[in-house]
Order: structure tokens, then C-alpha cells, then sequence
């Protein structure tokens, strides 16, 4: 029985993670505070994250586009026997995984599959998500039933998503020297120190870019980091910023950007690379096109309702 002392259904819980954003300029600060564990944040750095919100427009829209996976993905889930309620839970902002966790158990919720919404696993990533949920999960009187899915990374439908956009992307080339323009796949950097602890994160991004190069054709393609954090400690590279550079070098006037790292559109892709890259190739005399992110497309949808369905499965 839950809390109002409803017998619990039978419905099975999807809990979708990712990593949450500031709605607001007012929200950065604090949003920077919980990233960083409670320690303050420089003012410096507020104001030049608020500045870089105000190029996105005034807000991040992962929150939004969240909601409509989300929904959608419940609506998709549902066309089977089975019956689906898909929540959401931010691991660095509202509605936090503990609040979310919470709202499943008092639902009746028992049964929870839980998906971050990044195909590669890294203990850095997938694995903080997870303690998250591990925590919350403790904090409640109830018992849960959890299926975790820690990576989808070769996943044959989100390989034929990322392809798509790809292809499609390529279209807003000139025909005539569309075969030449290179593909720089891209992904948030992490620490250097995950190589000497054998994370997999590395690999799994690379064996996602060889499957999609299957069915993208033969390009010139590159792959770097991006978006790494404010720590002295190295980060892994090459640095987009430097690729983009080395192509110009080689001669190159064209490029397709494929930020295959993130699944939203979040800054990652709204400022790193529609703003700071772009503003970087302008000044180079080079056109730079960017594959859309999945978002809450059709085709991505469908891919995340395949990964909670095989994993129930097993």
C-alpha cells in the first residue's frame, strides 16, 4: 500500500536521468553551487555562464525538451500490454532524482527502470547518476525493484538516428564538394584519470562512431573533446577547438560538426558550438554546419522504448 493507503499498481516506473539546468539567469547561481558540491562560485564565472545563457536565449530548454521525451516516450511504451509511468529526475537541479524517487514510491511505484539519457558509461557519469538514485532509493520506506541500464551506446536504432541527422545535416553543403566536407564527432571531456582506471567511456564513443560511419559513407572524419571543466588536472583531448584548427590547416573550408556526446540540446551545443565553434570557423573563412541533436524526435523516442524493453526482458 502507498502512503494514502492505496494498494500499489502494477505499472512499471521509467525513471530518465540527466544532468538538469538553470531556467533562469536567476537560477545560475545556485545551479553552479550544486554542481560544485555547496562550494561557492566565483562571480566571474556567474556572470560569464549567465552571459553564455543569454546567447541560448535566457534559459537552458533541457528541462522542456526532458519533458517531452519523457511523454513521449510514455505514450510509445504504452501501446503495449505493459503499463508504463515515465518520470524524470535532474541530478544537479530540479525535480532532483530524490524528489523524483520519492514521488515514485508514494505513486505505488515498485518496478523502476532507470536510464540516463547518455548511451556511454563512464563511473564519472553514469556511475554519479546511479549513487543518486541509490541514495534516494535508501531514503525512502519502500522497496524498489531497480533495472539499471548503464550503457546503449551500439544500439542499432540509435545508431540509424545519429546516421540521419548526420546525412541530413550534409545536405546544407554544396552538392559539389558535399563528399569532401570532414565530420568532427564530438563529446564532453573528462578527467585524463579514467584512462588509468579502464573506463570504457573512450571506447564506447568510438565503437558508436564506427557504426554510424557504416552508414554515413566514406568521409573524412576526426573525433574530439569538448566542454571540459574549469580543474587543473589534464583533461582528455584533442580539443575540438584545436582539430578545427589543424582541418583549416590542411586546407579545409567546410565543416560538419556531430556532438554525438549529447543526446539535448543543452550548452554543450547551443553555445560551445553554435556559438564559440561557429564564431571560431567564421573568422577562418569556414562554413560550420552542425547535425541536430535527437532530442525528442521520433526516431530517438523509439530507440529509448526498444532499450527499456529489451532490458526488462532480461
Amino acid at each position: 500500500m502507498n502512503r494514502e493507503g492505496e494498494v500499489a499498481d502494477d505499472r512499471i516506473g521509467v525513471l530518465l536521468m540527466a544532468y538538469g539546468a538553470a531556467s533562469s539567469l536567476d537560477e545560475i547561481e545556485p545551479y553552479l553551487q550544486d554542481i560544485r558540491g555547496g562550494r561557492p562560485t566565483s562571480p566571474e564565472l556567474v556572470n560569464e555562464v549567465k552571459r553564455r545563457y543569454q546567447l541560448m536565449g535566457g534559459k537552458s530548454p533541457l528541462l522542456e525538451i526532458t519533458k517531452q521525451q519523457a511523454a513521449a516516450l510514455e505514450k510509445t511504451l504504452n501501446h503495449g500490454p505493459a503499463r508504463f509511468k515515465v518520470y524524470i529526475g535532474m541530478r544537479h537541479w530540479h525535480p532532483y532524482i530524490k524528489d523524483t524517487v520519492a514521488t515514485m514510491a508514494a505513486d505505488g511505484i515498485r518496478r523502476i527502470v532507470a536510464l540516463c539519457l547518455t548511451p556511454y558509461y563512464s563511473k564519472m557519469s553514469v556511475g554519479a547518476y546511479y549513487q543518486k538514485l541509490d541514495e534516494a532509493a535508501a531514503a525512502t520506506d519502500r522497496p524498489f525493484t531497480i533495472r539499471r541500464i548503464e550503457s546503449w551506446n551500439d544500439h542499432p536504432k540509435l545508431i540509424k538516428a545519429i546516421a540521419e541527422k548526420i546525412m541530413r545535416a550534409l545536405e546544407r553543403f554544396p552538392s559539389d564538394i558535399r563528399k569532401k566536407v570532414p565530420l568532427l564527432f564530438s563529446a564532453h571531456s573528462l578527467p585524463e584519470r579514467i584512462l588509468a582506471e579502464k573506463d570504457p567511456y573512450p571506447q564506447e564513443l568510438n565503437e558508436t562512431i564506427e557504426l554510424v560511419m557504416k552508414k554515413v559513407g566514406s568521409y573524412t572524419w576526426r573525433f574530439a573533446y569538448q566542454s571540459k571543466g574549469r580543474t587543473p588536472e589534464p583533461w582528455l583531448g584533442p580539443d575540438a577547438a584545436a582539430v578545427i584548427d589543424e582541418l583549416h590547416a590542411q586546407g579545409h573550408r567546410h565543416l560538419l560538426m556531430a556532438p554525438i556526446g549529447f543526446i539535448s540540446d543543452h550548452m554543450e551545443t547551443l553555445y560551445d558550438v553554435d556559438v564559440m565553434y561557429r564564431k571560431q570557423c567564421q573568422a577562418k573563412g569556414m562554413q560550420l554546419e552542425r547535425a541536430e541533436s535527437l532530442n525528442a524526435s521520433p526516431a530517438f523516442i523509439e530507440t529509448l522504448a526498444d532499450v527499456v524493453r529489451e532490458n526488462l526482458s532480461h
